[in-house]
């Protein structure tokens, strides 16, 4: 079973883009993320419903949980 919650290094892996890249995108809050102490984690279910607003050419919508 995948992990549901994923770091920096898995999710730049899997989006094939750099550690730099990514933190940019977080920090322009354009990619779903959360901070657990000082690291940056990432749910699987956001990264998978961002990857196909971007496919799509839709603006992410935010959801409070």
């Amino acid at each position: 079973m995948p992990e549901d919650i994923l770091t920096i290094r898995e999710v730049a892996d899997y989006l094939k883009i750099t550690e730099r890249t990514l933190y940019r995108l977080v920090q322009e809050g354009k990619l779903p993320a959360f901070k657990v102490g000082n690291s940056w984690r990432f749910r699987r279910e956001d990264l998978e419903r961002w990857i196909s607003e971007q496919s799509r050419g839709t603006e992410p919508t935010r959801e409070d949980d």
